[in-house]
């Protein structure tokens, strides 16, 4: 009879498990493990994330169902009370380290961005996870909610989450982009929420450029107005200052405004940015891509559902 590896086992190939047992050696809290070890958790976790369990109970469950798959995967048995135990007091660093060691290497076989363009191109955006207040105090987000917020950055060379962050559910999304550290030279796309003139003044100064969409109510004046191709949407491509106290202020140097309408919604985008290099037409497209991050948070909604 011909055997066929289950999609669970090729994923699994991509974490080596003599890297893994290393780095859980590394990082390992407490007396040392016996049955419930922390590849058995690992395993457990990531096919409740696969299949789309809903809880504790609903994981173990679906695990009883495939004892013979699990047992030649090296798993053992999981029950409810010990992979409770585990995911509270065993460390999350174990997590983070096998995520640097996964993006390495699928950086290694990723395709590029599908832009003419070389820069590395990523797309800004975050989500926010409801928690159950009772269970998770340390997370109070409205006066009967929880929440934390998770912030993604995607790589759109294979589409790869290359920068996350969890932080309180209260975190605006531009502090936690404040600190990230993109390469120099790269294009960043996000939604309005990260207009920011004193950001994009340091992401200036990096050689990074922004492409975003511009908020209402932003004072400008134009410099300078330049030849459009209106049969591709385009309505617009101004050079602009800012001309507000506040704007001025923090961004004293020119920007880009883009006015398009898309053929197919008939919906009008007005995107500002600092690139002046790329044509307007790309700079539309670059945002649009932007909604790969939209398909990777529904991708992984039940964790942020």
């Amino acid at each position: 009879m011909a055997h066929n590896n289950t999609v669970l086992a090729q994923f699994l190939k991509l974490v080596p498990r003599h890297e893994f047992e290393r780095d859980a050696a590394q990082h390992h809290k407490g007396r040392k493990l016996r049955k419930m070890t922390r590849w058995n958790q690992f395993v457990a976790m990531f096919m409740a994330q696969l299949s789309g369990r809903s809880s504790l109970r609903d994981i173990v469950a679906n695990l009883a169902t495939h004892p013979h798959k699990l047992y030649h995967l090296g798993v053992g048995s999981v029950t409810r009370s010990s992979l409770a135990r585990v995911n509270e007091e065993q460390p999350y660093r174990l997590y983070e380290r096998m995520f640097e060691r996964v993006l390495a290497r699928c950086q290694r076989s990723a395709p590029g961005h599908g832009f003419r363009f070389k820069s590395k191109l990523y797309s800004l955006d975050a989500s926010t996870v409801d928690l159950c207040l009772s269970m998770f105090p340390w997370a109070k987000f409205k006066q009967t909610k929880g929440a934390v917020k998770l912030h993604v950055g995607i790589d759109h060379g294979g589409y790869l989450p290359t920068f996350v962050r969890i932080t309180d559910g209260k975190r605006s999304d531009i502090e936690a982009a404040r600190v990230l550290e993109v390469p120099r030279g790269s294009i960043v796309v996000a939604d309005r929420a990260y207009v920011d003139f004193a950001w994009l003044k340091h992401l200036n100064t990096q050689g990074i450029s922004l492409v975003t969409r511009m908020k209402k109510g932003i004072r400008y004046a134009v410099r300078e107005r330049r030849a459009v191709k209106r049969r591709q949407g385009l309505t617009s491509d101004q050079i602009i200052v800012l001309t507000s106290t506040h704007g001025a202020k923090r961004y004293p140097g020119a920007l880009r405004r883009i006015g398009y309408r898309d053929a197919e919604t008939g919906k009008h985008y007005v995107f500002l940015t600092n690139n002046f290099d790329l044509s307007a037409k790309t700079i539309a497209d670059i945002y649009k891509a932007r909604w790969q991050i939209e398909l990777f948070f529904k991708w992984i909604n039940p964790i942020v559902a």
